[in-house]
């Protein structure tokens, strides 16, 4: 239940931020991420006080955005980003870029200096007009503060508008400029705020204010039959609960194979899913075994899997593509013969007709499905020196029950697709696969750790870990748990399975791009807790019981140019049956 409402009429900058803020908590917002500044004061004081709405103060502009994009990914709920004018807003811009790639919901408060101020060498001024383009989905600049009470309800109804736009129909960052005139601190006016106020009855104008309501989808079905070769492609989860019961009865009514996305959560889920696949892409590396299980119908749920192997399997296959996706954006970047299915997943489901068994299609994918898993578990449980994808394995099969779980983008995210192994766990899966950037790694994982309430673990790399070292800042605000693996091979391991590889120099030094930093030392100056796994044994301790509370980083050093090497062999699999 929401808190009475309260008003700041000391001056017009604090009534006007009063609403803005008030309208923020009854529309169902629950936290806020703030950098400090200037210009932003009444906003900061208004959030600050608020009895209805978190307030985390986080000084890197770009770290904070990132952190307030894992909160929102792992709440579900928008997170309102709060910061000074001038260059500050500028830093938001990567974080926004994945939360319009990811459809995730951040509302954007850019303070601003009033127009007079503008174009005139007027201090921390640049332009933030429309300042991020077609990144996000909707921008309005709000009006300067004035006490009026026509002006207040049009406020109110921005806000309302702009918090709408950030989840229908394509979810986005949404941004609203706000220009604020002086005095910025709250210091008494001559009584025009006041007496606005007080002949104002804020419940009743509020009464009408509550959060979005997302409405059902329904709309064409595609003629999806048993007995064509099809498969179901599953891909990242956006959304913060993934219907795996209704993926689970559409493959049970289809009797198709399931070809799931490490971060798709059904690899974990507590539902089972029949026909499961995980090892898809060691299967299609072998061009025999990519031949023979060629599709003619693929039903695709929400974005492509990560996998280089299975998306190039699928371009070439020229098979019928069905896009079960509720939003406006393209999502086919294979350009296929895709047709998009605008409907939820439980209404295809109930359409569906029931096969009465698996086809010899799908047996022929259980099959492969079986023998090279249990090839993949003999070779990662054999391995002893320290391998980057056994880390992967090691996480999915000791974590605790729920826990959840951020994925670095380059190899981490790769090495969960190719080993992660089906279980119920219930371990829910997240990384930033809208841009696929490393940036924002760690402040996201913080993010989302805080917003999950429970403790959580960050697999990534170190270049992503160095590459938002700033986000170690946010620890002494951080209330959630957070153990980060380092997998630290001294550069980007990805670039190791490109081509570019071949050519040293400048391979080395511009691309692979070694920083050789003590992350111990970096850890202690930020006074976060570090250990160097010193074996598997170790490491399997160290993640089957997470601390409750706070940040810690597990070092793990490998060899990269070995671990590539290592890496093709594991996945160089022979079907044997």
């Amino acid at each position: 239940m929401a808190s009475p409402v309260e008003i700041d009429s000391r001056n017009v900058n604090t009534l006007w931020a009063s609403v803005l803020v008030a309208t923020l908590a009854r529309a169902g917002v629950k936290r806020a991420v703030i950098s400090p500044g200037s210009r932003s004061t009444p906003l900061t004081l208004a959030l600050a006080r608020s009895a209805d709405i978190v307030a985390v103060p986080v000084l890197d502009e770009r770290s904070a955005a990132f952190f307030a994009l894992g909160l929102a990914k792992a709440s579900g709920r928008p997170v309102v980003l709060v910061c000074t004018s001038g260059s500050a807003a500028a830093n938001y811009l990567p974080a926004l870029v994945e939360a319009q790639a990811a459809g995730v919901r951040l509302l954007v408060l850019t303070a601003d200096r009033p127009a007079e101020m503008r174009a005139c060498s007027s201090g921390q001024t640049i332009d933030q007009v429309k300042l991020y383009g077609s990144v996000v989905t909707h921008y309005l600049e709000l009006p300067l503060p004035e006490a009026s009470l026509p002006l207040l309800r049009a406020l109110r109804q921005t806000v309302l508008h702009a918090l709408e736009r950030t989840s229908f129909s394509s979810p986005g960052p949404v941004h609203l400029n706000v220009p604020l005139r002086d005095p910025l601190a709250p210091v008494p006016d001559d009584g025009a705020a006041a007496r606005v106020a007080d002949g104002v009855d804020w419940e009743h104008f509020l009464a009408h204010v509550a959060e979005p309501a997302r409405l059902a989808l329904h709309g064409e079905i595609p003629p999806l039959h048993a007995d064509v070769h099809g498969v179901i492609v599953v891909g990242p989860a956006h959304q913060v609960t993934f219907n795996g019961s209704s993926v689970a009865e559409i493959a049970r009514r289809l009797g198709w194979p399931v070809l799931a996305d490490g971060l798709s959560t059904l690899r974990q889920a507590a539902v089972r899913v029949p026909n499961l696949v995980t090892t898809y892409d060691a299967i299609l590396r072998d061009p025999a075994q990519a031949e023979r299980l060629k599709p003619e119908m693929v039903l695709a749920i929400g974005s492509w899997p990560a996998s280089k192997v299975l998306r190039g399997w699928i371009e070439a296959s020229g098979a019928r593509i069905w896009q079960i996706d509720s939003g406006d954006d393209n999502r086919d970047g294979l350009h296929g013969r895709t047709r998009r299915v605008r409907t939820s997943l439980s209404v295809l489901a109930a359409s569906l007709p029931i096969a009465t068994e698996p086809s010899g299609y799908t047996l022929m994918w259980t099959r492969r499905e079986a023998s090279v898993r249990a090839e993949l578990d003999r070779r990662l449980d054999a391995e002893t020196t320290f391998f980057e994808p056994k880390a992967a394995w090691l996480l999915a099969r000791h974590l605790p029950v729920g826990t959840p779980v951020v994925l670095g983008n380059s190899m981490p995210v790769r090495d969960v697709e190719y080993v992660w192994p089906a279980g119920d766990r219930a371990l829910r899966t997240w990384c930033n696969r809208g841009a696929n950037g490393i940036d924002g790694t760690v402040s996201t994982a913080l993010g989302i750790a805080e917003a999950s309430g429970r403790p959580a673990v960050l697999l990534t790399g170190d270049l992503a870990f160095l590459h938002d070292a700033n986000g170690l800042l946010l620890r002494r605000h951080f209330r959630g748990a957070l153990t980060v693996v380092v997998i630290n091979n001294d550069g980007g391991g990805i670039f190791e399975h490109l081509p570019v590889a071949q050519f040293d120099p400048p391979f080395e030094e511009f691309f692979a791009t070694p920083q050789a930093v003590d992350l111990a030392a970096l850890c202690a100056a930020h006074g976060v807790a570090h250990e160097r796994v010193a074996d598997w044994a170790g490491f399997t301790a160290l993640i089957s019981t997470l601390p409750d509370r706070g940040l810690r980083v597990l070092e793990v050093r490998t060899d990269r140019k070995h671990d590539a090497a290592a890496r093709r062999q594991l996945l160089d699999v022979k079907f044997s049956g």
